[in-house]
């Protein structure tokens, strides 16, 4: 197990990413949502690796073939990194063509979409909402 907290470039990143066995993608609140698609995206279609997530992780509603796990509890983290290195070449392929599929369902195009809709729906039709206080 590496920790790496430094800068790389994207296709060493997409190296890294490609090579590891299980991404541990495990913020303690929202985030790290690219992080846990770009391990996905990266990953040999043939012989893919396994996405462990963290609950937290706005990402873990459309990721839902990763193993999710609660951050904060260590023992089940650990049980999930087993379960992930032990896992069928098999199983690990239909999870990642899963993975992989919603992924491609998300684009930016779709976000943008998704956003803009959230803000015309708004009071005031994009306005700021007025605060209560």
């Amino acid at each position: 197990m590496r920790y790496l907290n430094r800068t790389y470039r994207r296709d060493q990143l997409a190296g890294i990413y490609r090579a590891a066995r299980v991404g541990l993608v495990t913020p303690l609140r929202d985030g790290m949502n690219l992080v846990a698609k770009e391990y996905v995206a990266a990953q040999n279609p043939e012989d893919p690796g396994v996405l462990i997530l963290s609950r937290f992780a706005g990402a873990a509603e459309e990721l839902r073939e990763a193993l999710i796990v609660n951050p904060f509890a260590r023992e089940e983290v650990a049980q999930a990194i087993h379960r992930a290195l032990t896992m069928s070449r098999d199983e690990r392929i239909e999870r990642w063509t899963a993975l992989m599929a919603a992924v491609r369902a998300s684009d930016v195009a779709i976000w943008r979409d998704d956003f803009v809709r959230t803000l015309t729906a708004l009071p005031g039709k994009g306005e700021a909402a007025s605060d209560p206080d």
